[in-house]
Formats: C-alpha cells, sequence, structure tokens
C-alpha cells in the first residue's frame, strides 16, 4: 500500500488533498447553497470544507480525531472540532454532510500511533468506518439534508449502496473519475 500512499499525496500526520478530495469538494460545491450548514467528517487537512466554504459561502464545520488533521484544518480557516465521525453534532442541524472516509481495505494500526494509518485504513473490508458513517449519519441532518460521500471500487460500492439503502437512504452515483488502480464515486444519499 506504499504505493497508493505515495499516489495520494500523503504527508507524515495528515492526509493531504488528492484526487479523492478535488472530486468531493467539487460535487458537493455543485449542489451547496450558501445558507446550509455543512459538516465534513473526517476533515484532514480540511481542504474539502475549505473548499466548500470559498465556493459557496456556506457555513462549514469539520470533524476529524486526529489532533494533527485538526491543526492542519484550522491553519487552513476551517472550523473544525476533534471528534470520532458525529458524536459532537446536535440531532437535525446539518443540511449537507460530506465524507471522504478511510477506504483502504487494510487493517488499522492497534493504536493511534500512526495517524496516516488511521487516515486510510478502512479495515479489512475498508467499509468499518462508513458502516459506522451510515449507521449514525441520518441522526444529524435536516429532513431535507443530504450526504455526499467518496467511495472507491476497492471499497466495494454496490456494498456502500447496501448499507445506505439499510440505513433508509435512498443513493445516486453523481460523480466518478477512473484511475489505473481504482475508480472514485462521489454517492449522493438522500430520505
Amino acid at each position: 500500500m506504499t504505493d497508493l500512499r505515495e499516489r495520494r499525496g500523503l504527508t507524515e500526520q495528515v492526509y493531504g488533498p488528492a484526487e479523492d478530495s478535488y472530486l468531493l469538494a467539487q460535487t458537493a460545491c455543485e449542489s451547496i447553497q450558501s445558507t446550509d450548514l455543512v459538516i465534513d467528517i473526517g476533515t484532514g487537512s480540511g481542504f474539502v470544507a475549505a473548499q466548500i466554504a470559498t465556493e459557496t459561502g456556506a457555513q462549514v464545520v469539520g470533524s476529524d480525531i486526529n489532533p494533527h488533521a485538526c491543526r492542519a484544518a484550522r491553519n487552513r480557516g476551517v472550523e473544525v472540532v476533534r471528534a470520532d465521525l458525529l458524536t459532537p453534532f446536535a440531532n437535525d442541524v446539518a443540511d449537507v454532510v460530506v465524507c471522504n472516509p478511510p477506504y483502504l481495505p487494510e487493517e488499522p494500526a492497534a493504536a493511534f500511533d500512526d495517524w496516516m494509518e488511521v487516515a486510510l485504513s478502512g479495515g479489512h473490508s475498508g467499509r468499518e468506518l462508513i458502516d459506522r458513517f451510515l449507521q449514525t449519519v441520518s441522526r444529524v441532518l435536516r429532513p431535507d439534508g443530504v450526504v455526499f460521500l467518496l467511495v472507491s471500487t476497492l471499497t466495494g460500492i454496490d456494498a456502500v449502496v447496501d448499507e445506505a439503502a439499510a440505513a433508509g437512504f435512498s443513493v445516486a452515483a453523481v460523480a466518478e473519475e477512473s484511475y489505473p488502480y481504482e475508480t472514485l464515486t462521489v454517492l449522493k444519499l438522500f430520505r
């Protein structure tokens, strides 16, 4: 996986913007209004959150479990909270939730001492964090809220769609880019 990590433009402790970040930011910006409250889960460097705020004028709050990522996002001007997924957010607060989760199918670090491993590993299936996210994201969404979730063929897009449907969402693939090693898809989830 080292070669894939190098292609992702990573630093030692914070996931840096790469092709998946650009695709998610561009796709989300096409639908977000200036009056929306947007939550960026797993904000990493804060790139996606900053792009959304700059291009749409929406209020954006990021969250990340990695303290180094929180610092990087703040340095980018992003309001950010250190948290595991959606835990600090109130019910029915977000118009839009965006998420570029760890999705590489490999086991995560045993402890939070390898932040890049935490940022990349989606567990054995690549979907462990995605499944947790899908089981909880509806709590923070307003009734007409939407989710933009980036997934990879490395994760199994059909399995993610099935899990989203089981969580009560309708799903549409709204953007896709292919690379020699994977295809990235942005899924739009809505109720």
